[in-house]
């Protein structure tokens, strides 16, 4: 099964992360907008362990309201989530619910993007009713425990050549961990199509004019590599 991809452009994607932005949803709104003002392209709430469901999806419907119409809003991993809040999509890793099932109880309409952190992985995107993957951890982070040893560019690059073997030219290919504005185009340099920030946007004193700076970096590599920005 090779289907194709709605299009979801990945180049600037901002994950709005509680343990980085806080749980103040009016901040979290706040902050997306500034993010999408400046550029960015796409949005995820992150909460990796969320003790409080309900607060969880105010916070969600709060971002999603600040951006609507503007750029799509997914929820990590929680389907349930994405579903009553009402957002675009869902991304979803390798140990959270399959993207068959995902697309089932979301529809044919909604996005959903998978994290691949191998080579085998983008293999199997063949057969996957997925819309973009995001390829990592890249570098090191702070923002996530991952046991994993980053991939680095080198890593990245036969990762996003596999994964083009399995599901062609159509599948956005995004970068995430350890991306800011001293590596950006090198990473897109590397083949990747995007890349998914947390602290490098968020972590600013000003989001929009980080963004605006991210985005400008992206969309020069993107042309010197010959991909249309």
């Amino acid at each position: 099964m090779n289907r194709s991809a709605r299009p979801v452009d990945l180049r600037l994607y901002g994950l709005l992360d509680v343990g980085v932005c806080g749980t103040d949803g009016a901040r979290l709104a706040a902050m997306a907008a500034e993010a999408v003002a400046g550029g960015c392209t796409l949005l995820q709430y992150r909460e990796k362990d969320i003790p409080d469901g309900r607060a969880a999806l105010a916070r969600i419907r709060a971002i999603h309201q600040a951006v609507a119409g503007r750029v799509p809003l997914l929820v990590n991993d929680r389907v349930d989530l994405a579903l009553a809040a009402g957002v675009e999509g869902v991304h979803l890793g390798q140990s959270d619910m399959h993207p068959a099932d995902a697309r089932r109880l979301l529809g044919e309409g909604a996005i959903i993007g998978l994290t691949l952190k191998t080579g085998a992985q983008a293999d199997e995107l063949y057969r996957l009713p997925v819309d973009y993957a995001c390829i990592g951890g890249v570098f090191a982070t702070t923002s996530k425990d991952n046991p994993d040893p980053p991939v680095g560019l080198d890593g990245l690059n036969r990762i996003v050549f596999r994964a083009r073997l399995a599901r062609g030219t159509d599948l956005p290919l995004g970068a995430i961990a350890g991306i800011d504005s001293s590596n950006v185009a090198a990473v897109i340099a590397a083949g990747a199509d995007g890349v998914a920030v947390i602290r490098a946007l968020f972590g600013a004193e000003s989001i929009e004019g980080r963004a605006r700076d991210l985005r400008a970096r992206i969309d020069a590599a993107l042309g010197e590599r010959g991909a249309r920005p």
